[in-house]
């Protein structure tokens, strides 16, 4: 059999939560429920560090944030390592990334500046050497632009998701008909915030307009601070007020997402695609919503780091629940052994593709989570790590030094800290002795953030070392 195509789309800021296959009963996600049945559905899939740009260097080195970098958004990605794209080029693919990149900025609110949004062809692109149509950072969906290979902002016309999708599909054509197997990146700005009618599409909207959220207090929503917040992870007493509306905008944006991933979909099928091509839906992170009194991401929740992961490939896959524990950092390794192409001697993550195709887990690994800064800013105090299995979730804040221990499936919404349960002990050890060997194998050394700032980054924030990387 030749080689097969990817097409890899990723949502910015979905939980798993908050779609309709994994029971959120708001949710107008059709399409997404219908590829998780006819596909596979990774369900215990996470995001081993919530944050838009980290997760990106993770996704596209098969490293760890601690070997990338990439601590907080605004900094700029250190391009010496071996990148998914580069192993497609070398493979024999051609490659398009379409949409959000977010691995170039450096200074934190010029978005529209040309020097903030535009990623110059070459080694910072990290491989995509083809066709490139990308921003670095942008969620006005309304007044929106890309770049391709000049420094001018092209407008968007319309709803960004939408003319991303007809991009999307114009390239699909465009590849099916070349002499090599492709590789397509589509990155969608949505859910992600601001949340407002006039960023959300009004035909979306109105569809829950008059949706009534009051009986969905979930019983973390609200509660009480655990002395770790920021400013931009805390809820805020005034949180409640805005409660319904952005959660309309959310699940509108959200259902416009799944519009258009219905769009991709029937062109799969009609450009006769679907049995040679492995296609993924994913998001970068999720949405805290309120939950433990926090919103954005940047933490080990559930609802931060619990992220959709769709799989298809023709018949070639079991279909429903595969309940592996994929991270983000496992997604590389994983797609190249499918594809059966070489991964590259640096990569940290692991090869799954085998528990993918035959739907067992021999090794039943847990996730390791590292979160060495926060969203956008130098902020000590924050830091954490934190392993995920398939029944509990261990995380340690660096200072003061708490520890927590999460039964997922008894206790689903990790209202009960059972690390001083005499019960729950050795399930505290085990977890706790394979997060530390895990740093150890990292040269992780668990480090306040502003340290990585003041050591591992240039005067221009440009990222020059790591935990494994040391500048020349």
């Amino acid at each position: 059999m030749s080689q097969p195509n990817l097409i890899f789309v990723f949502a910015d800021q979905l939980s798993r939560d908050r779609c309709g296959f994994a029971g959120d009963r708001w949710a107008r996600t059709p399409h997404l429920d219908d590829f998780a049945t006819e596909g596979v559905d990774c369900c215990n899939a996470v995001s081993g560090s919530p944050v838009c740009a980290p997760y990106r260097a993770s996704l596209f080195t098969g490293k760890y944030q601690s070997s990338t970098g990439m601590i907080i958004n605004t900094i700029r990605m250190n391009p010496d390592h071996e990148c998914f794209a580069h192993v497609l080029n070398a493979g024999g693919y051609e490659t398009a990334y379409i949409g959000k990149w977010h691995l170039w900025g450096t200074k934190r609110g010029n978005y529209y500046d040309v020097d903030y949004s535009y990623c110059p062809p070459g080694p910072h692109r990290l491989g995509f050497d083809d066709f490139y149509a990308g921003y670095n950072f942008l969620h006005n969906y309304y007044v929106a632009f890309y770049h391709t290979n000049s420094p001018r902002q092209i407008p968007v016309h319309g709803f960004e998701p939408d003319f991303q999708t007809d991009m999307a599909i114009k390239q699909m054509k465009r590849l099916k008909d070349g002499d090599n197997p492709f590789a397509m990146f589509l990155s969608f700005g949505t859910p992600h915030d601001p949340w407002a009618r006039t960023n959300t599409p009004e035909d979306f909207y109105k569809t829950f307009e008059w949706t009534d959220f009051d009986n969905d207090p979930r019983p973390n929503f609200m509660t009480e601070h655990d002395g770790h917040h920021s400013a931009w992870t805390s809820a805020g007493e005034d949180y409640p007020e805005h409660f319904e509306h952005i959660r309309q905008c959310y699940y509108a944006l959200t259902a416009n997402l799944d519009w258009n991933m219905g769009r991709l979909f029937d062109a799969i099928d009609e450009m006769g695609l679907a049995d040679d091509t492995i296609v993924v839906f994913t998001s970068d992170h999720g949405e805290m919503f309120g939950a433990h009194s926090r919103v954005a991401k940047c933490v080990f929740y559930e609802e931060s780091v619990r992220v959709p992961f769709l799989m298809r490939w023709g018949d070639r896959l079991p279909t429903g629940a595969n309940d592996v524990c994929l991270n983000t950092p496992d997604i590389m390794p994983t797609l190249l052994g499918m594809m059966d192409l070489p991964v590259p001697e640096g990569v940290e993550g692991t090869d799954l593709s085998t528990a993918l195709l035959t739907g067992r887990d021999e090794e039943d690994t847990p996730a390791f989570m590292q979160g060495m800064g926060e969203v956008d800013g130098w902020t000590d105090g924050c830091e954490w790590r934190a392993v995920r299995g398939k029944q509990f979730t261990y995380a340690a804040y660096r200072e003061p030094d708490d520890e927590m221990l999460f039964d997922n499936l008894a206790d689903p919404y990790q209202l009960t800290n059972l690390i001083d349960s005499p019960e729950h002990a050795s399930a505290a050890d085990r977890m706790r002795s394979w997060m530390r060997a895990k740093m150890d194998s990292l040269n992780d050394t668990f480090e306040p953030s502003t340290y990585y700032r003041d050591n591992w980054l240039d005067a221009e924030s440009n990222i020059i070392r790591t935990a494994t990387l040391n500048a020349n």
